[in-house]
């Protein structure tokens, strides 16, 4: 009967030192969770960070799905495009040249 009456006794110091820190631990837990749902901004980044790489993914899908769709003779112009842009601009440096060229010689003429 000694063993009952010692369970419903009053709890030790070493006993209460446990349940306090127990406490303290799900309370520390409580006030981080609270804190977390109370930062908007922290929610903000993190709802515009999984948009921005939503809208990333859709948008390399949907370049995946163009390029598919486009026949092959378009892709090769659209690549030879792309190759000529370099030539265009060494074209119209050199037309700019002659033109300064022929403007110079003509004046020259003149005097």
């Amino acid at each position: 009967m000694t063993d009952k009456s010692q369970s419903h006794s009053t709890p030790t110091p070493e006993q209460l030192r446990e349940q306090v820190e127990v406490t303290r631990d799900k309370l520390g837990q409580t006030v981080e969770a609270l804190a977390g749902k109370a930062d908007v901004k922290a929610q903000a980044q993190q709802k515009a960070a999984k948009v921005k790489s939503q809208v990333q993914d859709k948008a390399a899908h949907a370049l995946q799905v163009a390029q598919d769709k486009t026949p092959e003779p378009v892709r090769r112009a659209g690549q030879a495009v792309g190759r000529g842009h370099g030539n265009q601009v060494l074209l119209i440096t050199g037309g700019v040249a002659a033109l300064g060229v022929f403007i110079f010689m003509r004046r020259s003429r003149r005097c």
